[in-house]
This record gives structure tokens, sequence and C-alpha cells, in this order.
């Protein structure tokens, strides 16, 4: 028991306070959720929490590598310390949440976190694992001034709580806290593309940065807030959202005439990023078919493989311990194939078969690997020639069920 990672609780904790929003939604007349935005929130939180399991380590050893080689000074444990820490960690996230809006590079990391045009608890999830590594690099200069990793980790873990429940529409202003404290309010206005709105109120716990550094604007009545990117992205492609701004930026990149022209594309502003470029790689690369209404079958498909991809995860995260490094990457990859899956499916395109072929195969292929049995290796090669046979007649009953009324 001592060995179980509890921290795989948090995702219990999460999903019932997205559910009891949802009830308050509903209760109250108003539509916080989209069934396709949220699941699409949903499983790019999957997808960061999962690859965490493999890096969360690796920024450990990193803090504590540039704790015992380069710290300026030596500080211990102590109420005041913590305090201190709070503080640092705090103003550390508002200059690198400020840079991430300001800076190509970062914001290629940061801009999965805004393309959600619903603002609910499931939108707190939209965090990648580059977002993550890019933060890290700011958080660095914890170590670099003396604070030990554990007690870095620590804090990080606590402070990472907080922005998840600031991301809602159920909860209104709150009086005196607003002073001080990121509110939902706060966070309403960062989460918006209204002119008036656009790159304000960075703070992550306090909002007394804003207010210093000239980024604060209050949430107005007479201005409802509009969520999402300027440009909305128009697509649930899972691969599409993680890597579109880094296709973007890949292209400005390539042609810059000067490696004066480059080093804006890397290091400038996204609205130096020439805008048509998008709506070119949209047509290489999406090729948008005609979109029907999502059936019942779509619907309910969808929830048994988020639940399933869910379920992945809180279980390799629990027994992070005793899971094999082969076996997690088998689970890594099924869940991966199966965000991919879920976001072809939102969008009623008929190669997401092929996807559950493979899928198909990677389990076949992990109980050849751990069941190693000859009455499992007949019965799986069996059932994998039959579905390779009947290949064909199999997909056309599939995409009847999920894509005809």
């Amino acid at each position: 028991m001592q060995h179980l990672n509890w921290i795989a609780l948090s995702i219990v904790g999460f999903l019932l306070f997205i559910g009891l929003e949802y009830l308050v939604s509903r209760r109250t007349g108003r539509n916080y959720f989209h069934f396709a935005e949220s699941v699409a929130n949903l499983n790019t939180g999957i997808a960061e929490r999962l690859l965490d399991v493999f890096v969360t380590g690796l920024f450990y050893f990193f803090f504590d590598f540039i704790y015992r080689n380069f710290a300026i000074w030596d500080i211990r444990p102590a109420w005041y310390t913590w305090a201190l820490l709070f503080i640092a960690t705090d103003f550390v996230w508002y200059w690198y949440h400020r840079l991430a809006h300001e800076v190509n590079i970062l914001w290629a990391a940061h801009v999965v976190h805004h393309q959600s045009e619903d603002f609910n608890y499931t939108v707190s999830a939209r965090i990648t694992v580059f977002q993550s590594a890019a933060r890290s690099l700011f958080w660095a200069v914890l170590p670099l001034a003396g604070f030990p990793p554990a007690m870095i980790t620590a804090l990080l873990l606590v402070h990472g709580l907080y922005p998840f429940f600031i991301h809602t529409r159920t909860i209104g202003k709150l009086g005196w806290l607003e002073y001080f404290l990121v509110t939902p309010s706060h966070h309403r206005v960062h989460h918006s593309s209204n002119t008036a709105y656009l790159d304000k109120n960075y703070g992550d716990v306090l909002i007394i940065w804003d207010k210093l550094f000239g980024t604060f604007v209050a949430e107005k009545e007479e201005e409802p807030c509009v969520y999402g990117l300027t440009k909305p992205l128009g697509s649930y492609s899972f691969l599409w959202q993680q890597f579109h701004f880094m296709l973007e930026l890949g292209t400005a990149f390539v042609r810059a005439r000067s490696w004066k022209e480059r080093w804006k594309v890397i290091f400038g502003k996204p609205d130096d990023i020439d805008p048509g470029i998008r709506g070119e790689l949209e047509e290489r690369w999406l090729r948008k078919s005609h979109t029907r209404e999502q059936t019942r079958g779509q619907r309910v498909y969808i929830v048994i493989q988020t639940i399933v991809s869910i379920g992945v995860l809180f279980i390799v995260m629990l027994l992070e311990a005793w899971v094999p490094a082969g076996l997690a990457v088998f689970a890594v990859l099924f869940v991966l194939l199966s965000l991919v899956n879920t976001g072809a499916i939102l969008e009623q395109k008929k190669w997401f078969f092929y996807l559950e072929y493979a899928r198909v195969m990677l389990v076949a292929i992990a109980c050849l690997f751990y069941f190693r049995h000859l009455y499992v290796y007949v019965s799986i090669l069996s059932a994998a020639a039959l579905i390779t046979f009947y290949f064909s007649r199999i997909r056309e009953s599939v995409q009847r069920w999920l894509f005809q009324p």
C-alpha cells in the first residue's frame, strides 16, 4: 500500500467536481458544457497526465541537479521559507504565463489551453506535456536560489490544485477576495477572446502581480466573455489541437527571408505570424468533409472510450511503482491511439477504423508478451486473423452504426 501513487485519486476528485458543476449548470438552466468540447478537453488532460508518469521524475532530477551544483543559498524548510517559496513560485508563474502569451515558442506549448470555446472545469485539463516542460524551465530559478527540490515539488502539487477551481462560470464574484486572489471572475477574463480582455490576468493564485505590472482587467457585466482563440480552431482533431501552431511556426520559419525574420518567428509575438498560414495548413491536413449531427451511437461509443482511457490512466498512475516499463509503454500507446481516434469520430472521419484496428492489434501484441501460454497464443492469433480477414465488413458495420442516424 505504501508504494501506491495516491495522487491518482485526484482524478476521482476532479471528475466529481466536473459532475457537480454539470449538475449545477443544468439545474440553473445554463448550458456550460458541450459534448464535443468537453471530450476534447478531457482527452488533452488524459494525454498530459499519462505522459507525466514518465517525465515528472525527470523534472525532479532536473531541479535536484541545479540545487546540488549551482544553488546560491542553502534554504532550509521553515514556516517563513515555505511562505517565501509560495510567493516566489507564484511570481515565476506570472512571468512564465505572461511570456507564454507574448513569445511564439512558448505560445506553441500554451495555446492548447485556450482553444476551448467552453469555460468549465474540463478546460483546466487542457495542459500539454510541452507546457509542463516549458514552465519547469522557469521554475528552475527556485533550486538555483537554494530551495530544496522536495520543497519545490511539494508546493507545486498544492499550488497546481488551485487553478482547477477557477475554471468555472458557476461561481460569481467573491467580494473582498477579488482584491488579492485570482478568482473565477478574473480567470474568465483571461480565457476570453474579447478585445478588451485579451492578454490580461495572468496570475495563478495571486492577482497582485497583474495589478502591480498593469495586466489586470475586471470582468464587466456589460461585456460578457467570449471564450476560445481569436480565430476559433474549428477542429476536434487531437493531433491538430496539439501541433497546429507548431506547424504554423515551422511554415513561417521556412518562408522567412532572413535570420532576423526567423528569429522573430520563434521569439516574436503570435500576432506577427501570418494568419493566412493556418488556413493553408487546414486545407492541406484537415481535409474537412460534410459533418452530420452526432448520433446516439457516436456519443455512447465516445463516452465508453473516454471512460476506458481514464481508467487506464488511473491504474497506471496508482500502480506506477509496479507497472513494468514495457506494459506502461503499451498503455500509453493504446491511450494515445484512443485519443486520436476519438477526435476522428467527433469529426466523422471514416479512416478512424484503421486506428481501431491498430488498437486491437496493440492489445493482441501486449497479450502475447505478458500472457505466454499456448492457448492464449492460439486464441489471439485466431482472433487477429478473423478481424483481418473480415476487415471490410466489420468496418462498414461500425461506420453504419456510428455515422448514420
